[in-house]
């Protein structure tokens, strides 16, 4: 089974805290290594979890505030300095433009990759990323300016070949990967044999989503139904909800009824605000609505 793990860089929310790291996470599939979202001393969080900085391969951003977007142009300069040479896609709202390009035009000349700056569609699902082993869909998310969700979806894997049925029928290698497929085979006698015959399912795809920064949104639950894990966003506690409310932000109830109702089968909760030296109140909070629950830290590694 391939890879696919997700590495917390930090989980807290708008100022780094000596207890928390602003928002960044990294997704590995297959030993390709996706970014979503990167706040202020994400390269340095890189370095102390040892992570290979420079299999980087594409950023994605939900959103253009502060403790999600501060740490990207000293990422960008250090990948530079270290020789990067391959395109590096960054996937965000149109608006980055306007906060990267001055960087990159004072102190980013020349720079020695080329930056692909892909703009993500704040009002609807959309598929942004595709490769041999996954597609990244983009989803609306509800906060005080255009946010998106991201969904990590692993692409259906071929069914499995029952080893005994290969030798019983003298199945040829060659037809081996179209039986995989989907496909019946035909004997030499001119007998058909049923593909469910040959094979066993396929591991069902694994699936990924970040749902931070976001009011609660009911509507979300359709992009990410059934999913293995859901990082979604509880800022607050539900004794602050008035404050979650007005900032556009989610309580630790909130997440969980989420998670609940898109019957997901992990959630983690992140994006703590400065105010909560300690967060038991939080987990307790979710736990008592779902109780596949666990609290979020900084070098946290999640195996799907």
């Amino acid at each position: 089974m391939t890879k696919f793990q997700i590495t917390i860089l930090g989980c807290g929310s708008a100022t780094p805290t000596t207890l928390h790291n602003p928002s960044s996470q990294l997704v590995n599939v297959n030993e390709k290594l996706f970014m979503i979202d990167c706040g202020e001393g994400t390269q340095l969080q890189l370095r102390k979890f040892k992570t290979r900085i420079g299999s980087l391969h594409s950023i994605f951003i939900s959103h253009l505030h502060g403790d999600h977007v501060f740490g990207l142009p000293g990422l960008l300069a250090s990948l530079s300095l270290l020789g990067r040479t391959s395109d590096l896609n960054i996937y965000a709202h149109k608006e980055m433009d306007l906060f990267l390009n001055p960087f990159i035009k004072y102190f980013g000349n020349p720079f020695s990759y080329k930056i692909n700056l892909i703009p993500l569609d704040p009002h609807n699902h959309q598929l942004i990323f595709e490769n041999n082993s996954i597609r990244v869909f983009s989803f609306p998310l509800k906060h005080r300016i255009p946010t998106n969700g991201f969904l990590f979806e692993e692409k259906e894997r071929p069914r499995h070949i029952k080893r005994e049925m290969i030798d019983f029928y003298n199945i040829p290698i060659r037809q081996i990967k179209e039986i995989k497929s989907g496909a019946d085979f035909l004997t030499d006698d001119g007998k058909i044999i049923n593909n469910e015959v040959l094979t066993t399912s396929p591991t069902p795809p694994r699936k990924y989503a970040y749902c931070s920064d976001t009011a609660y949104s009911p509507e979300i639950i359709s992009y990410i139904q059934q999913i293995d894990v859901l990082y979604h966003e509880a800022t607050f506690a539900e004794t602050e909800s008035v404050r979650a409310q007005e900032t556009f932000h989610s309580t630790a109830r909130q997440a969980a009824e989420i998670a609940k109702a898109a019957n997901v089968k992990k959630l983690v909760i992140g994006h703590f605000s400065s105010r909560y030296n300690e967060l038991s109140a939080l987990l307790n909070e979710a736990t008592a609505v779902f109780p596949e629950t666990e609290l979020a830290y900084e070098g946290m590694i999640i195996n799907l």
